[in-house]
């Protein structure tokens, strides 16, 4: 063990040339030479473990090159000082209520100086890369002449998720070192990618270990070191009609992701490449002015809120996670998956069921996700060890926290902890994975109430960030705080809802999916359906998301709501209680409304009928909004950003709107609530706007 963590910390200490002196005269720099006339320059932003770009760093990286012109030294290193890796990117701070295209370009102009003039040094640059090396991060070693990564380095640009393209030069030098067909996606995706395909596409001139750093700088700064060259295909793509043809294509290609008018970033960058792929000049040029362009767009503002959003919910987690075992109940569909996602991030996890099948099942989609989502084949199966099943519960008696995922019958889970309360560990929390009990029903059989807490999951675990953690008026202050750490320690977003029907998504989706049964009652076609809620930037329609989550749940929790909140719902039409009946579920049992093959829908590629309407799309998207104030209003939550959050992270919800609240903002409080009470007007109370509004900002 001890040797091993010798290994992972000396792996990370890092090579970062002569010992610099402690009163350099630079903020986030050091700059040091070595015997051989190399200058070593250290990126180390002040009081951050992560190195990014602001306008005062790249300020006084002209003044560190400024420095290095006038006593030029025999090469130049380019290295981060920080455990963490090269530099993650730009800081998103400076994005954040841009409105004026001409500032952002003149800021984004005094930084592409900086960069060009790095480029231009008359010195042997070489950049050593470990860990993220991202966005403006890439775009500062895309300047070097050389490129050395260490084995764990990762490279990627991710801005479009933030509704924009490479803005300091990446545009130009990245498709102009790499085959455009392999660079351009990477940036139209996002995607990151590892030191070896780095250098197997020519980004990297070489892959190392840390301790071999200083040997590999001098075969660079002499020369000796084998450099990457572009292709002879880079030539040819410099040929406008070339790139013309295969622009069509990518374009056609980012149709098939996300659409123009909700997602101009891709297109934005297809344009550039296309009409300026042949001329470094003008596509930096026009790179500048395409990006402030992109900056000032709802699509941008909206996506980077986001992005602020995801970290403020992370803060909620707080640290500190002392859950190591993890006990599982119920290995279907949400159990199972609960389970595999908690043993794939490091925690030893007990799989229980009263059958086999299922726990083998769950196993079997474990081994599939991880074959995705880990790179080495050491790591899946570690992860497959940590996932044990256990068939006799005895997982029960050392578990730090017990999930229940049985179905949603109170007499069974009353059951089930019935059996659990005398055998569990003292401080152990008991939390429930149901989406319809309240938890005040399901806390009168426990002796110990106060360790009942919700941990609701969504559907796909691994791809829904969201979970809600639900506290009753008994709940253990302590354990709740340990729930949010948990959440935190497996990469999950978390969301403190106090305990009422339907918490806050299921409560905000239920009008939304069954608004599309009573549209289904009234002979509207379900494609058109779906087509008006992807209009609207839905990934996916209420159609097809009700097959997705299994019809008899959605029966269920749309009864449980309609119980409790009345008309305020859609009616639920008894067609779909016959369609259960059939067992006729959607994609568990490969038949719903659409036929599934596969996990897919079958759509059959057939065309929309016809084109939505706006007043379709409003009776599907604007009852969530109102939703979302009534819970707000009822202190189910107590902030509005996170419920924006919580509603993209738990249901994706159109990212690019800011959220149900925040597009209500948009809109206009005004226009959502007339519309609510035209609606109403037409079609019943179950529009009517909340009381909420008024208060609403």
């Amino acid at each position: 063990m001890d040797s091993q963590i010798m290994n992972v910390l000396g792996d990370r200490v890092l090579e970062l040339g002569p010992k610099p002196n402690a009163d350099g005269p630079y903020k986030n720099f050091k700059l040091t030479r070595d015997s051989d006339g190399v200058a070593w320059l250290l990126f180390d932003r002040e009081g951050t473990s992560a190195n990014t770009l602001s306008a005062d760093l790249i300020e006084e990286l002209d003044k560190v090159l400024a420095e290095l012109e006038s006593h030029r030294p025999t090469g130049l290193v380019i290295r981060s000082a920080k455990k963490s890796g090269f530099i993650a990117g730009a800081d998103v701070n400076a994005f954040r209520g841009a409105t004026d295209v001409g500032a952002v370009e003149t800021e984004i102009g005094r930084a592409h100086a900086v960069i060009d003039r790095l480029e231009a040094l008359r010195v042997p640059s070489v950049a050593v890369i470990h860990g993220f090396c991202l966005g403006g991060g890439l775009e500062v070693a895309l300047a070097c002449q050389m490129r050395i990564a260490i084995e764990d380095a990762r490279f990627g640009f991710p801005e479009v998720m933030l509704g924009l393209h490479p803005g300091l030069g990446g545009t130009v030098r990245f498709t102009q070192l790499v085959n455009p067909m392999q660079a351009m996606p990477l940036m139209l995706t996002g995607k990151t990618i590892d030191a070896r395909k780095a250098k197997s596409l020519g980004l990297v001139d070489a892959v190392t270990q840390e301790r071999h750093v200083r040997n590999a700088v001098k075969d660079a700064v002499s020369g000796r070191l084998k450099r990457a060259r572009p292709g002879l295909l880079n030539n040819i793509f410099s040929l406008g009609p070339i790139r013309g043809f295969l622009a069509g294509r990518m374009r056609s290609e980012a149709a098939k992701a996300a659409p123009e008018a909700h997602y101009p970033a891709p297109y934005a960058l297809i344009d550039l490449w296309e009409k300026h792929g042949g001329d470094k000049l003008k596509m930096l040029s026009a790179e500048k002015a395409s990006f402030a362009k992109l900056m000032v767009t709802p699509t941008a503002q909206n996506l980077i809120r986001v992005f602020f959003l995801r970290e403020q919910m992370k803060k909620l987690a707080g640290s500190g996670n002392k859950i190591e075992h993890v006990h599982v109940i119920g290995a279907g569909a949400m159990g199972g998956d609960i389970a595999a996602w908690c043993a794939g991030q490091n925690l030893r996890v007990t799989l229980a069921d009263m059958k086999p099948e299922p726990i083998a099942g769950a196993i079997k989609r474990a081994a599939d996700l991880y074959g995705k989502i880990l790179r080495k084949r050491t790591a899946v199966r570690d992860a497959l060890d940590r996932l044990m099943p256990d068939m006799q519960a005895e997982g029960v008696r050392n578990a730090d926290l017990i999930i229940e995922a049985v179905p949603e019958k109170l007499e069974l889970k009353q059951k089930v902890y019935a059996g659990l309360e005398p055998v569990m560990k003292p401080g152990a929390i008991l939390a429930t994975n149901t989406s319809s009990i309240p938890l005040q029903d399901l806390r009168t059989s426990l002796s110990r109430p106060e360790r009942l807490l919700g941990l609701h999951f969504f559907n796909p675990v691994s791809r829904l960030q969201l979970v809600e953690v639900v506290s009753h008026d008994g709940t253990d202050a302590q354990l709740l705080k340990e729930a949010l750490a948990f959440v935190g320690a497996i990469d999950r977003l978390p969301l403190t809802v106090k305990s009422s029907p339907g918490f806050l998504v299921n409560r905000a989706l239920t009008p939304y999916m069954l608004e599309a049964m009573v549209m289904l009652d009234e002979k509207i076609d379900k494609t058109v359906i779906d087509a008006a809620a992807k209009k609207f930037g839905m990934p996916m329609g209420p159609i097809e998301l009700a097959d997705q989550v299994g019809l008899d749940i959605c029966l269920d929790v749309g009864d449980m709501l309609r119980s409790k909140f009345g008309d305020m719902l859609p009616p639920t039409p008894a067609w779909l209680r016959d369609k259960v009946a059939k067992g006729e579920l959607g994609r568990k049992t490969g038949k719903g409304f659409y036929t599934w093959k596969d996990g897919k829908a079958d759509t059959g590629g057939m065309s929309v009928i016809s084109e939505p309407s706006a007043e379709m799309i409003d009776r599907l998207i604007l009852p969530m909004s109102n939703v979302c104030v009534a819970c707000l209003r009822e202190g189910i939550v107590d902030n509005a950003d996170v419920v924006d959050g919580a509603v993209i992270f738990g249901t994706g919800y159109a990212p690019f709107r800011g959220g149900p609240l925040n597009y209500a903002r948009t809109r206009g409080v005004e226009n959502v609530v007339s519309t609510l009470d035209a609606l109403t007007d037409k079609f019943g109370g179950r529009f009517t706007p909340d009381a909420g509004w008024e208060n609403f900002k």
